[in-house]
């Protein structure tokens, strides 16, 4: 199974408020338990045999206090979290673009410390390009953007801890 049908297997399970999911395909086996979660309540949904190999717990999908998840190619008004660049003051959010987390990880701007970011403001990105790198269970994986646009702002810092479905950075499509 790939990283990107496990991840879109984790929308699946988040967006059904599922408190369990096991699945089971030859010798792949994965696990899922969320926040839902409350032992004796409805059994576990399960494919194949319920012996796990992997366990990967999902996060709650982020949303602003007072607007409804958006997809990642709609326009959000998601808040900023204090970022180092300083030319971000102040941007209208919502005729942006999200770009945001498929997993819950560390989020990396650039492929190594000693390497430039993949992306800063300014920035023109196509879709399918990549635009961080979040790591999770000591795997580094590539997050590539689902729009097109020019980057406004970066809404996360280096290094810093995200949820799934946090928005990372701001695209303007007319860019």
């Amino acid at each position: 199974m790939s990283t990107k049908e496990i991840q879109d297997l984790l929308k699946l399970v988040s967006k059904l408020e599922l408190s369990e999911f096991k699945m089971k395909d030859g010798e792949f086996s994965l696990s899922i338990r969320t926040k839902h979660f409350v032992s004796g309540e409805n059994g576990p949904i399960t494919i194949g045999s319920p012996a796990p190999v992997m366990s990967m717990p999902t996060a709650p999908v982020y949303a602003p206090p007072s607007a409804a998840p958006a997809p990642s190619a709609a326009p959000s008004a998601a808040p900023a979290s204090a970022n180092a660049e300083d030319d971000q003051a102040d941007v209208d959010e919502s005729n942006y673009l999200a770009v945001k987390s498929p997993m819950v990880g560390t989020f990396y701007r650039s492929p190594s410390p000693d390497k430039p970011v993949y992306v800063k403001i300014g920035d023109t990105i196509a879709s399918g390009d990549t635009v961080c790198i979040i790591e999770a269970m000591k795997l580094f994986n590539e997050v590539e953007s689902e729009v097109s646009g020019k980057i406004v702002k970066v809404l996360v810092e280096d290094a810093q801890p995200v949820e799934y479905d946090q928005v990372l950075f701001l695209v303007d499509p007319k860019g």
